[in-house]
């Protein structure tokens, strides 16, 4: 029998899930109802707001969201812009994809630096 390493393990038993490192996540949340002109962006600036205000390392681009930090910090970040959203519409979508690397901070500026340089040779 395989014995997982002890960083990053996660039980199911309802014990405390323990995560080390960093993360990196992008994310995009959006009501399910519309404004009256059939934008979103009033609700999408409101969970921005949230990101934005939690301190954490942040950027946005025209279809996500992303955002660096520990798991914890990061998924209450995303929990309130998520439940902010949904104070006022009945029905939110969220769509997340998560880089988990520990060890790893400042990977929202270096991955990009990293190609950046590949494709500068």
């Amino acid at each position: 029998m395989s014995r997982q390493p002890e960083r990053n393990i996660a039980k199911i038993s309802g014990e405390a899930t323990r995560h080390t490192g960093g993360m990196l996540v992008a994310f995009s949340i959006s009501p399910a109802a519309s404004d009256d002109s059939g934008s979103v962006s009033s609700a999408v600036a409101d969970a921005i707001r949230v990101v934005r205000e939690s301190g954490l390392p942040n950027e946005t681009n025209a279809m996500f969201t992303n955002i660096e930090g520990e798991w914890d910090e990061v998924m209450a970040a995303i929990k309130q812009a998520v439940d902010v959203v949904a104070a006022s519409s009945a029905r939110a979508s969220l769509v997340l994809k998560a880089d988990i690397r520990p060890g790893h901070t400042g990977m929202l500026t270096s991955k990009v630096a990293k190609v950046e340089s590949l494709l500068d040779d």
